[in-house]
């Protein structure tokens, strides 16, 4: 009886460790001009297991979606995506041009500066669902990330 408590908590720690192990780096979301309602957020995740970042929330806008460009034909195309691979141990990029996150409906300016609070939500192979929360930056309206990103 022992054992199979151990086993059950070794169990439970494991996938713990394994959502702990989602991490974002380089987040940042472009500044908007005061009538502005719409805005992209970017960052870099990797998941040291496979995952999906299947959503996202922000108390900054009404709606916050995936979202991926991609060329159809000749022209260049944004459409909302359900979710976003996350290959173990492989860091995905939301950049400019390709998956990256919508905040429309925006309740307020995104100043320069200033902080927004987003949350990702993951989920595992297994389907269990991990918030992760992310305090981005706001950058300049002119801001582009480096080259690697």
């Amino acid at each position: 009886m022992k054992h199979r408590i151990l086993a059950f908590l070794a169990g439970s720690l494991l996938s713990v460790s394994a959502f702990a192990q989602v991490s974002v780096s380089e987040p940042w979301i472009r500044a908007t001009v005061p009538a502005q309602k719409v805005t992209g957020a970017f960052m870099r995740v990797q998941s040291a297991a496979p995952a999906r970042l299947v959503g996202v929330q922000t108390e900054a806008a009404g709606r916050a979606e995936l979202h991926e460009m991609a060329m159809e034909g000749q022209t260049m195309r944004m459409r909302r995506v359900d979710a976003i691979e996350l290959p173990a141990g492989k860091p995905v990029n939301l950049a400019s041009g390709g998956y990256h996150i919508m905040l429309m409906d925006l309740k307020r300016q995104m100043k320069e500066g200033e902080s927004v609070e987003l949350t990702l939500q993951v989920q595992d192979a297994a389907g269990k669902r991990q918030d992760v929360k992310v305090n981005v930056p706001v950058r300049p309206l002119g801001h582009s990330a480096h080259a690697g990103h």
